[in-house]
């Protein structure tokens, strides 16, 4: 018997059929599960159907299939084929093709012309119509048109077919191979033969090593130009989105472009002729060069226009209140709200009133969130307007005062803090999912805007949300320092922090303290540096549970069922970790829990997704902003309901995230992951009421100090640290700020 493929393929496994039924597909990574219909195989089977998984362009009904790969045992689901390539073959009977021919594939054709084109041509009749449409006008009823259009198609789908095959022979898996395919379709290996390097910016998951691997495979000189631009480019990108640069020196820039053209970069691309590189590529705006700084154009416009808007805001010119009427209208605001601000506290409130723009720092506990209330209703005060969006509702006129944090937990605690409303940036500015509708051109309307958690802005952000503020608009800035920086690009708060002519008010006196709150003792002290002498020791809100990496995951498994059984809920408790892989990571950390307080049963639905299973009752949390619904990165919600018959372009998922269920598609569901567990920089900008913290040398090399104190800093009411004491040591000592190349703040500082 002839195994099919093994001309590319090699002596590997196959199975030849159809397949029959879709367990699972989704069509953004394009893995599937499928029962398959065996006709061949390269060993003996024991029954002609088989479930076989992976990465496979989805074929239509009734066609057949040979898929290369290995058997598999599942844990749960027993014995599957897993799939390494898949390729299509072309109908052979005559029942076969006229089936093919009207199935949909080819407008216009139904299943009487399909048994014609089939009786006159003959069964090779989808080789002969691709190489000469002609021969299909000689069928009755079928027009030039329609000749041409049923040889596109069969072109386009063995055009796919091929450029599977092209791409596996340089080494890419079928995830990736499909992602291209999807990309550029029947062109792809036409732009891969120009140029490979598009691969980079155009395909997600394909960096600089692989194209280059692909470019010199496929004959690309070692020294070609494209090679060292497409290094230069991609050194600038990954300096902004993995180490939070603006810009990077020139020194930077070859040092990074040498660490991707080794071996032999420099003497292949020699100082004249890398300035000459990067010249045209400054030329052509694909980068831009400022005093030996290089930037992607992105940045370098974002990072202009936040110091442009800044430097607007300076230069208002505000009357201020007099004094007096100042100290009494807050005094009448302390009898309102029944609160006595302290010294530092009245200084902030009253500092906002006269600046266009303030910065507003301070740690946990030292009453940011009084401050911002105290701030809103005094401006409301000497402003004489209302405070109850429902005075606003049947008005013209726009609420006075915006509220806003980078994300839904941190906006939903400042309105409740404040009892005002409060939303997320991205929903102020009209996140349309490819672009926002606020800018300068359509601002924000309103009197006064103060921004919380900013030192989770990037660069981008932060440009975009200056810019959309309108002139003569008050600006409070509220955030901690000592927190992680943005997950993108800048360091916006630390940078305006350095301007003198910025106003600022730090407050530093804490007072939940007074409360008994050993957290925030504990945070401050770590802050400093300083590791407690009775960190083990148990306290009213806080404990410490010593073990090692291979019981971490037990003791926060027990622990967070403890919780749970007290009355806690699922959004009361919150397991943070510092990495995502590893035996204690969020990933594996995830799946105990879900195993323990969620396991299969039967009546629960369930989908599986990738290597992960989304069962009715998960937590889950939202990764991204939604482009659909005010759903936002951050947001964490719990899975309602479960479809698991849905069509492609039904729901097959649905989300309850407080008072709104929110549907998801099977291509949406890249959007959410498990969050029993998260990561710090997902929790930033949220408080829970009790957050475990396993904290181990595992994660040596992410352990910091601002990661430690963002994570302890999260809980509300209750903190456990589990893991070893010397790796809590080790992170609070490395107080390595992430050294981000910016130049926002000599920027500002130019001018005064």
């Amino acid at each position: 018997m002839e195994q099919p493929g093994l001309d590319f393929f090699g002596e590997e496994g196959y199975l030849k059929g159809s397949l029959t039924q879709e367990i699972f597909y989704n069509e953004e990574n394009q893995y599937g599960v499928f029962l398959m219909r065996v006709e061949e195989a390269s060993d003996s089977l024991d029954t002609d159907e088989v479930v076989v998984v992976g990465n496979m362009v989805l074929p239509h009904p009734d066609e057949t299939v040979v898929v290369f790969g290995e058997w598999k045992e599942h844990p749960r689901y027993g014995r599957q084929y897993q799939i390494r390539h898949m390729k299509k073959e072309l109908p052979k009977s005559r029942e076969a093709v006229a089936k093919y021919l009207s199935s949909g594939l080819f407008p216009g054709v139904g299943k009487k012309t399909a048994e014609k084109i089939v009786d006159h041509i003959g069964p090779d009749a989808l080789e002969k119509a691709a190489a000469d449409p002609a021969v299909l006008t000689r069928v009755p009823g079928v027009t030039e048109a329609r000749a041409k259009t049923i040889a596109d198609n069969l072109r386009e789908h063995h055009a796919l077919e091929q450029a599977l095959v092209y791409l596996y022979q340089f080494g890419l898996g079928p995830a990736i191979a499909l992602k291209v395919v999807q990309t550029y379709k029947e062109r792809t290996m036409e732009i891969i033969r120009e140029n490979p390097y598009r691969l980079i910016e155009e395909v997600d998951g394909i960096g600089f090593r692989r194209a280059d691997e692909i470019a010199r495979k496929g004959g690309l000189a070692l020294d070609a130009p494209e090679r060292f631009q497409a290094a230069a480019l991609f050194a600038l990108r990954e300096s902004s989105l993995s180490l939070g640069h603006i810009y990077v020196t020139e020194e930077e820039l070859h040092r990074y472009i040498n660490r991707l053209l080794n071996p032999r970069a420099e003497e292949l691309f020699p100082p004249a002729e890398r300035n000459q590189h990067l010249e045209q590529m400054v030329d052509e705006e694909r980068i831009i060069e400022d005093h030996g700084k290089y930037y992607l154009p992105s940045l370098y416009y974002a990072e202009h226009g936040v110091a442009v808007r800044v430097r607007d805001w300076l230069n208002q010119h505000l009357e201020p209140a007099p004094a007096h009427e100042l100290y009494k209208a807050v005094g009448e605001v302390e009898e309102e709200l029944n609160v006595s601000y302290a010294e530092r506290q009245r200084e902030a409130i009253m500092r906002a009133m006269d600046s266009p723009v303030m910065i507003l720092t301070g740690g946990p506990g030292t009453g940011k969130t009084t401050v911002i209330k105290g701030i809103c209703h005094l401006f409301a005060k000497l402003n004489e307007c209302s405070l109850d969006p429902a005075d606003y509702e049947a008005s013209e006129k726009p609420y006075p005062v915006r509220l806003a944090a980078p994300t839904g937990r941190a906006a939903k605690r400042m309105s409740e803090a404040t009892g005002l409303p409060a939303m997320t940036i991205h929903r102020m500015l009209g996140w349309k999912g490819d672009f926002f509708e606020r800018d300068a051109d359509h601002p924000i309307e309103g009197s006064l805007l103060i921004v919380d958690e900013v030192s989770m802005l990037d660069i981008w952000l932060a440009n975009q949300l200056f810019r959309a503020v309108p002139r003569g608009m008050k600006v409070v800035l509220v955030g901690d320092d000592d927190q992680l920086p943005s997950v993108g690009p800048g360091r916006v708060l630390q940078d305006l922090l350095q301007v003198k002519a910025i106003p600022r008010v730090e407050l530093k006196e804490i007072y939940r303290q007074e409360e008994g709150s050993s957290i925030i003792e504990l945070a401050h002290c770590l802050k400093n540096g300083q590791v407690p002498g009775d960190l083990t020791d148990p306290k009213a809100d806080r404990r410490f549970f010593a073990c090692g990496r291979d019981q971490a995951v037990d003791v926060v498994l027990k622990t967070v069922e403890q919780a749970l059984n007290r009355g806690y809920t699922l959004f009361d408790v919150q397991v943070l970790a510092p990495m995502y892989k590893g035996p204690a990571g969020v990933n594996r950390i995830n799946e105990k829990i879900q195993q323990a307080i969620n396991p299969p049963r039967p009546g629960c639905k369930e989908l599986n997704w990738g290597e992960s299973v989304l069962r009715h009752g998960d937590k889950v949390l939202q990764l991204v902003n939604h482009s659909d619904h005010p759903v936002y990165n951050g947001d964490m919600g719990i899975i309602t309901a479960i479809d698991e018959k849905a069509g492609k372009e039904d729901p097959v998922l649905w989300v309850q995230f407080d008072s709104q269920e929110v549907p998801y598609k099977r291509s949406q569901l890249n959007q959410i992951s498990l969050a029993y567990a998260c990561s710090i920089h997902k929790a930033q900008g949220s408080e829970f009421a009790i957050v475990i913290f396993p904290i181990l040398r595992a994660y040596r090399r992410m352990l910091q100090r601002n990661l430690i104190y963002t994570g302890i800093t999260r809980s509300k009411s209750y903190l456990i640290l589990c893991g070893e004491r010397e790796a809590l040591e080790y992170g609070v000592t490395r107080r390595e700020r992430e050294q981000r190349n910016s130049q926002l703040t000599e920027l500002l500082n130019r001018e005064w």
